[in-house]
């Protein structure tokens, strides 16, 4: 155990609100120890914006841990529980190789979950391990980390060690413990388990809860559970337009991956798309496509419909009326995920103002890159920097007509040419965690013990707005390869 000094010199500032819940909610829990940890990469600025010493982290203590071996004081471990429907199928989960340590109270005020992933068997296993790869978390740290340089809302990753012991899978790979900082780790499955498994009252009081820790503004003459519901609809709006801006596939787009916070969680078998098209899928578990990239908005309209249906009881005592408004709510996701993912497309045209063509000039792009499998990252790059000829549309009839209609529309809003530029290369990145990178920086680290990959490429991903000289190399595409790319779970 720590003690007061530990607690002062490493800035842990622990609380445990969610462990006020009724005990259905989650498990009091041990992490299982790990022989030999060492720390293989920490998030220095993270830890400071949560309050952490840098320096003491660095310490035998503070990597045993985060290591899970030692509890700081003020934690209590928690696995937490939750439901889901995965790929339709409805099923009871939870937290299955994960532990909450507790909340950080930043120097700010705020309250983040300090989770580890990796950290040993709960009672909501199933049967598994407990444990997780290297290659797994180290997947997870450098997306989600390139996913916060993007601007696009996300859970993100304070450190990755290894257990300096082996976890089973198809073959022996190297066990490593991800310390995950999340706004929470509230998702619609913890309102499918408290719907199924809970009590109106359960339900009620994980409701309450939530407003409480995201939501605290409501006014209170308006229905706060139809409040709850409207907002994480807002929430999700806004991220998954973000997502197809961005060209992110999420790859496993089950309720309990969808937070209530509107954060990006659990990257498992997830990737950013090269060539445009809406039907790329990478998940190797994903045959039908159900989790493709253009079936992503509708996904996440259909989750939203599961997070409404737990909230019936709540929202109003008839239940004729309740659907109603439910309905009513979902209906909006539509229009409000249209919304923020036209805006932020007329951004990477450079547009400014509306009109009603607009669209047209977007799709008429988009429906070109498909047809002529051009890079989705690259085109709106060589567009910021006018370079039209760096991408493959160049040349053809129907890219130059589109280039003149572009920049007609461009010509009719009051904003000079050069503001155009600026909001596009404030809207278009200059580099994406390359799938190919990424798996040569996982190869480089799982085969090699060489971290100098990862290192680099995350250094570059850090700020992908800044289109510096040292980011090009990391823009070039993959060499062509007759297989399909494909990514994993890592469970």
């Amino acid at each position: 155990m720590t003690n007061r000094k530990e607690l002062i010199e490493t800035g842990w500032n622990l609380e445990n609100s969610y462990a006020c819940l009724p005990k259905i909610f989650f498990r009091s829990i041990k992490p299982t120890p790990v022989t030999s940890p060492k720390l293989i990469i920490f998030n220095n600025s993270l830890a400071t914006s949560l309050g952490l010493n840098v320096q003491a982290m660095q310490s035998k203590d503070s990597l045993e841990v985060l290591a899970g071996n030692q509890i700081p004081k003020g934690a209590l471990p928690i696995a937490q529980a939750y439901a889901g429907h995965q790929f339709q199928h409805f099923t009871m989960l939870g937290d299955g190789r994960a532990m909450l340590l507790g909340e950080q109270i930043t120097p700010l005020g705020q309250r983040v979950d300090i989770q580890l992933k990796g950290s040993g068997e709960t009672p909501y296993s199933r049967g598994g391990d407990g444990r997780a790869t290297l290659g797994a978390m180290l997947r997870e740290y450098i997306i989600s980390e390139a996913m916060y340089g993007l601007g696009i809302a996300t859970t993100r990753s304070l450190a990755v060690v290894t257990s300096g012991e082996s976890v089973i899978r198809e073959t022996d790979l190297s066990g490593a413990i991800l310390t995950r900082v999340a706004a929470s780790h509230l998702r619609v499955g913890t309102f499918q388990y408290a719907s199924e498994w809970g009590t109106v009252e359960d339900l009620r009081g994980l409701a309450d809860y939530t407003l409480k820790r995201h939501f605290p503004d409501i006014d209170s003459g308006e229905n706060r559970y139809l409040f709850l519901l409207q907002e994480v609809i807002k929430g999700q709006a806004a991220l998954i337009a973000k997502w197809q801006l961005g060209g992110f596939i999420h790859g496993v787009m089950n309720t309990d991956n969808m937070t209530i916070s509107g954060e990006t969680i659990d990257y498992g078998p997830c990737a950013f798309m090269d060539a445009y098209d809406p039907t790329t899928v990478f998940s190797s578990i994903d045959i039908k496509g159900r989790y493709a990239y253009g079936n992503q908005p509708h996904i996440a309209g259909w989750n939203l419909a599961r997070f409404a249906e737990t909230l019936l009881p709540l929202l109003h005592a008839n239940k004729s009326e309740a659907i109603k408004l439910a309905q009513d709510a979902i209906s909006g996701f539509t229009e409000l995920y249209h919304y923020n993912w036209l805006a932020g497309m007329r951004s990477k045209l450079g547009i400014f103002n509306e009109e009603l063509q607009d669209e047209s000039i977007i799709e008429t792009l988009l429906s070109m890159m498909k047809k002529y499998s051009a890079d989705y990252t690259n085109t709106f790059r060589a567009l910021t920097f006018d370079k039209p000829e760096d991408t493959v549309l160049f040349g053809t009839l129907e890219f130059g007509q589109w280039h003149e209609m572009w920049q007609a529309r461009l010509s009719r809003q009051q904003e000079p040419k050069s503001s155009s530029n600026q909001l596009m290369r404030n809207s278009n990145p200059a580099i994406i965690p390359r799938n190919h990178r990424v798996e040569a920086a996982l190869e480089a680290a799982e085969k090699q013990g060489d971290y100098s990959v990862m290192y680099q490429l995350l250094d570059v991903l850090a700020s992908p707005y800044a289109h510096s000289s040292e980011q090009t190399d990391y823009s070039t595409l993959p060499e062509v390869s007759t297989h399909p790319y494909q990514t994993f779970c890592g469970t």
